[in-house]
């Protein structure tokens, strides 16, 4: 996730707006507590979400309501400079955001009740941390560090969620996005400076990570997202306006080029609803989300027809239960909610 340092901030009340939303109707975007979210992410569980707002330096939390969707704004939390990135751990009780001003990462417990964010000791990341990602076992956290062209590896220690560093490992040029397979044995990092995908195997034991063979991706690719079968990976590509489609080995990690998927303009991030059945990218400059219908013996994407969104938006999360798709806008600093269609995928 890269940060566009030439927008000038902007601040939103406490208010809900409406954005005009494709498929019919409008969907409720809420004004989050912070500016510029960059990334959103939905805690295991699907109780509640999490937004890292670069410009305002914190974490908003939202209640979802599970039967609607709905959000409701929490206490945000401090984070480090330039939050870009957050996770939450399988377990639900952790949460990582990857401060790509502060080169560090910012440590949170979850309060099970409430979804509220309680500080730890942060960690030192590579420079420019610009994503971070947990294993699927959630014992280790992985940062791709955009600025020094590396992976950080952490182990997290079970009870406190603390990060005891590992041995960083080389990427290519600005890496700006991972992902770990479900198996928890492979990991993918999208390069933007080299145009393509750097492939690594994990120790299971250490978490350390082992190179494999890059694959080409499009132009600039901004993000990296594994299916839940552990079939097939998928890359937006934001210079190219598409999305890069592959073929994961299921022994080796080594991953075979498919067919790629036209997306709207500057795709910058994508996601796969967990049945595995669509995907889901956020066009920042078309102010749109591409809709996918994902063949389940090919991998490859069919295109429906784009949803609305607000103003740049930036990344794209699901709920696990499949039902709604939270988005990002970054240059309005709101959270558009959507609800899948379970049959066609599309966007209400």
């Amino acid at each position: 996730m890269k940060i566009r340092s030439t927008l000038s901030a902007l601040a939103l009340s406490s208010v809900i707006v409406m954005t005009a939303c494709g498929g019919g109707g409008d969907t409720p975007s809420v004004a989050t507590t912070g500016t510029y979210p960059a990334f959103i992410t939905v805690a295991p569980a699907g109780k509640f979400a999490y937004a890292a707002n670069w410009g305002s330096n914190d974490i908003s939390v939202y209640r979802i309501d599970p039967a609607t969707g709905a959000l409701t704004a929490g206490t945000a939390m401090a984070a480090g400079t330039k939050p870009v990135s957050i996770a939450v751990a399988p377990s639900g009780k952790f949460a990582y955001a990857a401060n790509w001003g502060s080169n560090d990462i910012s440590v949170y417990r979850i309060d099970p009740a409430t979804g509220a964010l309680t500080a730890g000791t942060a960690v030192a990341a590579g420079t420019n941390p610009a994503s971070i990602a947990i294993d699927p076992s959630g014992k280790f956290v992985y940062t791709a560090n955009g600025g020094s062209n590396d992976i950080s590896v952490y182990r997290i220690e079970p009870a406190t969620g603390t990060l005891t560093a590992g041995t960083a490992v080389a990427a290519g040029p600005n890496p700006a996005s991972i992902a770990i397979d479900p198996s928890g044995k492979f990991a993918f990092v999208v390069n933007w400076g080299s145009n393509d995908i750097s492939v690594y195997r994990i120790d299971p034991t250490t978490g350390a990570l082992t190179a494999g063979t890059a694959m080409a991706a499009g132009w600039n690719p901004n993000y990296v997202a594994v299916s839940p079968s552990g079939q097939f990976v998928y890359v937006a590509n934001w210079g190219s306006n598409n999305i890069s489609g592959y073929r994961i080995d299921a022994t080796t990690g080594t991953l075979t080029a498919g067919t790629s998927a036209v997306a709207g303009e500057s795709p910058d991030s994508i996601a796969i609803d967990p049945s595995g059945k669509f995907a889901y990218a956020a066009n920042w400059d078309s102010n749109n989300i591409s809709v996918y219908r994902i063949d389940p013996t090919t991998g490859a994407l069919t295109a429906g027809v784009p949803a609305a969104a607000g103003w740049n938006p930036a990344s794209v999360a699901i709920d696990p239960s499949g039902k709604f798709v939270y988005v990002a806008n970054e240059s309005d600093s709101t959270i558009s909610v959507y609800t899948i269609d379970a049959t066609t995928g599309a966007l209400q």
